[in-house]
């Protein structure tokens, strides 16, 4: 993706109160930024390494391979997707008050890939034990680096938006190559086509995590103090106890979360999503008319984004299952890897998004409004379902009884470009929209609405494999239902998106 930087002749941006050092550019960025790209790297090539495994994993290693354990790995994984998000919540908060920025990369990334190397454990409950680390440690580490990206430009900085587009480059480089890798490492190197050596996959990205923290530790002086702790987070006392309530409390709590029914986690989440809801409801009124209505746009727009995350979330769960079994992945010259599969959102958001933006900007005053974006994120997601459906219809091969390969693959990058009509605008149109004093809970509402969608995507991908484990009914069955749902939300988003804009004043 070709990224168009500011020329660094440009006159500089006037310091503010609060704004960065003037720090050196390479490639016309802060050099900060390559450094924080290479961090974010090594942590989403930790993170989605394990994405295609984790489902095969758990039903051969704890269900003894019986299909039938499918639809328990399918809700273990929106369980565990649901509650990274939701810790986000608590990290920003440690990082904002209690130990700094850089602390809580440095910190997250030690309980991360602690937790990732537990992943490899033979037994089911050391393996949640891991997943419950790693979202103790996703948690302090994914919502802050990003935060640090921020930090390094100065207020009205022109570059800010292109630098964010550099670094989201990063986030998709590393989720693209280490499913080639840890699936060539599983497959081919220590295990076979037949029997995966998969605790190689959480090794690997374990050890990623570790260059991760040492790419941090090592090359933060560039910062020059953005980010460090204050006189009173720097006390090591206060970091040992943000350590000790991490591991004595949080592990347990999402440990017993990761545990129970995933249709009670759901009712836990929604509890937790309408506590800050009303708070923010209530402040809007206070505020007034204006105020009250941007509340009540911003509310609107997050209960569709539960539906979107609800279905789009498959690559890990229902589509690793579909490619698995229903999939005809033989190409002729090889068989394509399932993990592969888990590499296309990435190369197709790579390749696409300069295009979209292009169409965006194109349109000019034609423009669509978020709303209306929202609903093409959500049409986009259906017509990838409608796809399904066809093939699962009529294009099974009644010799193999699977569907080509070419139809998950493009179901991908359909659902790369609802991703794109409606993920980049996420957190930014929720803090335009929140209360000036309720900015928090706003970001806290929204990554909820997506840990609410997750979770449901877990049970979505468990009907999708039935009782029995998946089959071309069962998927044509489940996959169905989830075309007819995001069409309908779209659509009706679609028709009261002008009600909605009406509601955000202006706000772009």
């Amino acid at each position: 993706m070709t990224v168009e930087a500011k020329s660094p002749t440009l006159e500089p941006v006037p310091p503010m109160p609060g704004d960065p050092p003037a720090f050196g550019t390479l490639m016309g960025h802060p050099r900060p930024l390559w450094m924080l790209f290479m961090t974010e790297f090594w942590e989403r090539f930790a993170f989605y390494g394990i994405r295609w495994a984790m489902v095969l994993y758990i039903v051969a290693q704890f269900k003894g391979g019986d299909p039938a354990g499918e639809k328990d790995a399918s809700h273990l994984y929106g369980a565990y997707l649901a509650l990274v998000y939701a810790a986000a919540i608590f990290g920003g908060y440690i990082a904002d008050k209690l130990i700094g920025y850089q602390r809580a990369i440095l910190t997250g990334a030690v309980i991360m890939a602690a937790g990732l190397f537990m992943l490899a454990a033979p037994t089911e409950p050391l393996f949640k034990l891991g997943l419950a680390t790693v979202i103790v440690g996703n948690g302090l580490f994914k919502p802050i680096i990003s935060t640090l990206v921020g930090k390094i430009y100065r207020q009205g900085d022109e570059r800010r938006d292109s630098g964010f587009t550099i670094f989201y480059m990063g986030i998709n480089l590393g989720a693209m190559i280490s499913p080639f890798l840890t699936q060539i490492l599983a497959q081919y190197v220590f295990g076979s086509d037949g029997m995966p050596a998969y605790k190689v996959v959480f090794i690997t990205s374990a050890i990623g995590m570790v260059l991760s923290f040492v790419w941090f530790l090592f090359g933060r002086s560039v910062l020059q103090g953005v980010g460090e702790a204050d006189a009173a987070q720097a006390s090591n006392s206060r970091l040992a106890s943000v350590v000790v309530v991490s591991l004595a409390i949080g592990i347990p709590l999402f440990y017993f979360l990761l545990s129970i029914d995933a249709k009670i986690l759901n009712w836990i989440l929604i509890a937790c999503f309408v506590v800050p809801a009303i708070m923010l409801a209530v402040e809007g009124v206070r505020e007034g008319t204006v105020a009250r209505d941007k509340v009540f746009a911003m509310l609107i727009i997050l209960a569709f984004n539960v539906f979107f995350w609800c279905f789009f979330e498959q690559a890990g769960s229902s589509f690793t299952f579909l490619a698995d079994k229903v999939v005809n992945r033989d190409l002729g010259f090889m068989e394509f890897p399932n993990a592969w599969f888990q590499s296309v959102n990435s190369v197709a958001i790579i390749v696409l998004a300069p295009i979209i933006a292009w169409i965006w900007l194109r349109m000019g005053k034609n423009n669509p409004s978020i709303p209306r974006k929202f609903s093409f994120g959500l049409i986009f997601n259906g017509l990838a379902f409608l796809l399904l459906m066809f093939a699962l219809s009529r294009l099974v091969d009644p010799a193999s009884g699977k569907i080509p390969f070419w139809t998950l693959f493009a179901v991908y990058w359909i659902q790369s470009i609802g991703e794109l009509c409606l993920s980049p605008i996420g957190l930014s149109m929720t803090t335009k929209l929140a209360p000036s004093r309720l900015t928090g809970f706003a970001m806290g509402a929204w990554f909820l609405s997506v840990a609410i969608g997750n979770n449901l995507a877990g049970l979505f991908a468990g009907e999708a494999s039935g009782d029995a484990g998946m089959t071309v009914q069962s998927a044509y069955s489940a996959y169905s239902q989830g075309f007819w749902i995001l069409m309908v939300a779209g659509v009706l988003l679609f028709l009261v998106a002008p009600l909605v804009n009406k509601l955000m004043h202006g706000v772009k």
